[in-house]
């Protein structure tokens, strides 16, 4: 059986938030503006998919923080704006992620950073977050013009690495995304982060845990030859 090509999702899959949430509060005033904030950014690149408005990541979220600023009644200054987009940039890698990358990779398996980040600003992420030596590749999805879970930005990934759809795995915290995923022929694991249930709409992946070390045994035992 071929290796699986296992496709990671970087913001809350492989990078935690937590940390971000003393700044937003200082900022915003409320221990729920950082939850707000990725709420609105998730809503608002949905809807530039299917209305078709063409942004890109950098500006979408700064435009959110100042939609959140505007929901607190509070003032962003251009500096505290790109403070928290700088903090952004260096979020820490959740505690089981390297021991997960290490154990797909020394079995074979080739990884891969995908996000809707840009590339320059996903690639800083991976640097800063000490992971840049367990991705074999790095993909943003900015030259598709959209964000997932648009069916296009998973086939672009696919010609990118020259591999089936059905050879992607794509490893996420977000059930929208492992859904569109698995709507255009990729497989997928679920990592639940947060305590949400799973979309029963949805298309539910073959594998899910709460623990990324698990997650990459179930990805092994399942390429293993029959």
């Amino acid at each position: 059986m071929n290796k699986e090509v296992i496709l990671f999702d970087i913001i809350q899959t492989t990078l935690d938030l937590e940390p971000l949430k003393p700044k937003f509060e200082e900022t915003f005033g409320s221990q729920d503006a950082l939850p707000l904030w990725f709420s609105r950014l998730l809503h608002t690149s949905t809807v530039c998919i299917i209305t078709n408005v063409s942004t890109n990541f950098t500006v979408l979220a700064s435009a959110m923080l100042e939609s959140v600023a505007d929901y607190y009644h509070c003032q962003l200054t251009e500096s505290k704006c790109n403070e928290l987009l700088s903090a952004f940039a260096n979020l820490p890698p959740h505690a089981d992620m390297k021991s997960s990358l290490q154990k797909l990779r020394a079995n074979g398996f080739k990884t891969v950073a995908f996000a809707n980040s840009s590339l320059s600003f996903l690639t800083t992420q991976i640097k800063n977050a000490g992971l840049i030596d367990l991705f074999d590749d790095i993909i943003s999805v900015e030259k598709t013009g959209s964000f997932k879970p648009d069916p296009n930005v998973y086939k672009y990934a696919a010609n990118i690495l020259e591999e089936p759809l059905e050879n992607l795995r794509l490893v996420a915290t977000h059930d929208w995304d492992t859904h569109g995923a698995l709507a255009i022929g990729l497989k997928a694991a679920y990592i639940e982060r947060g305590g949400a249930p799973y979309n029963p709409l949805y298309l539910k992946p073959d594998i899910q845990s709460n623990v990324m070390d698990d997650i990459a045994e179930q990805i092994i035992a399942r390429c293993l030859p029959e």
